[in-house]
């Protein structure tokens, strides 16, 4: 693991005991999905709330969480793919 990767845990790990420290002693009622999005974010998926939901509710549903990044993945790769064609096309 690089010391980046590193760094990117320790800052999510310390996020996330802030979160959890704010929420204990504030007694709110704690919202595990909007953690999960600040771990994304963290992550850098790119993923907003609603795709996060989606995802976390298939996944719920016995969607192989695997496969599914897979699937997200490949929709990124075309997604750019068809941008870049688009951009090509319209300088020529």
């Amino acid at each position: 693991m690089s010391s980046r990767d590193s760094d990117r845990i320790s800052s999510a790990q310390q996020t996330l005991d802030s979160k959890l420290d704010s929420a204990i002693l504030s007694e709110r009622t704690f919202n595990p999905r909007s953690v999960l999005h600040d771990i994304s974010q963290l992550l850098n998926t790119r993923l907003d709330k609603e795709t996060l939901a989606t995802c976390v509710s298939m996944i719920e549903s016995g969607v192989n969480p695997e496969a599914l990044a897979a699937v997200i993945q490949e929709l990124r790769r075309e997604g750019a793919n068809l941008n870049a064609q688009a951009n090509a096309n319209g300088r020529g």
